[in-house]
């Protein structure tokens, strides 16, 4: 049985996740619950830089991060299933993942700069370059929303997670400013059952 050291509100780990359960590999899988905030936690030693999720096989071997996870699971699974194979398909969809996991990653570091620096030392340069990230990246995706194939690929994934990762910290304000991924995401939704059971609530 492989472990998935991740947290319920991880939008990295909910890409793991989803991607699982595309890949019929979620009984494969035990979720091990990650505690960050606390020094003694065995992911450190999993991952050296303590970070979100890993994936640790039978033999002990521990991957990490999510894009690393998700191609390992993919070639688990035959390969070819949600990284095409094929060019052009296969760097579309990698292309989408980076994007996706680029806005994410500003997504974090605006929670993080709330969470953990106190009012008065928050550079608001800082704060607004972060913001500008997400408000290009929502844009460039707006203007062309993926399409969705029949298993979704990893990039189509990491689309999914960002815009539930804007529902669960930034209040969902994303839905009246971008239509089409709106419609996009309802799509997702209804199309792969993992997106709800992986859902957690604000």
């Amino acid at each position: 049985m492989m472990i998935l050291r991740s947290s319920p509100a991880s939008p990295f780990g909910r890409k793991v996740r989803i991607a699982t359960h595309l890949l019929g590999l979620a009984s494969e899988i035990e979720v091990a619950a990650t505690n960050l905030e606390d020094p003694a936690d065995s992911v450190r030693a999993q991952n050296p830089i303590g970070k979100i999720p890993v994936l640790i096989l039978d033999d002990g071997t521990a991957y990490y991060d999510s894009r690393v996870i998700v191609e390992y699971l993919d070639y688990r699974a035959g390969g070819g299933r949600i990284i095409p194979r094929e060019a052009p398909a296969r760097f579309e969809a990698l292309r989408l993942q980076s994007l996706c996991d680029g806005i994410l990653d500003a997504c974090l570091l605006l929670v993080y700069e709330g969470r953990y620096r106190p009012p008065e030392m928050r550079v608001q340069a800082w704060v607004d370059r972060q913001t500008d990230k997400v408000a290009r990246g929502f844009k460039a995706l707006e203007a062309a929303p993926p399409k969705l194939t029949a298993v979704p690929d990893v990039g189509q994934i990491a689309l999914a997670c960002l815009l539930g990762y804007r529902d669960l910290r930034f209040g969902g304000t994303w839905r009246k400013e971008y239509p089409k991924l709106l419609a996009w995401h309802d799509k997702f939704a209804a199309q792969v059952p993992a997106f709800a059971e992986t859902k957690i609530e604000p």
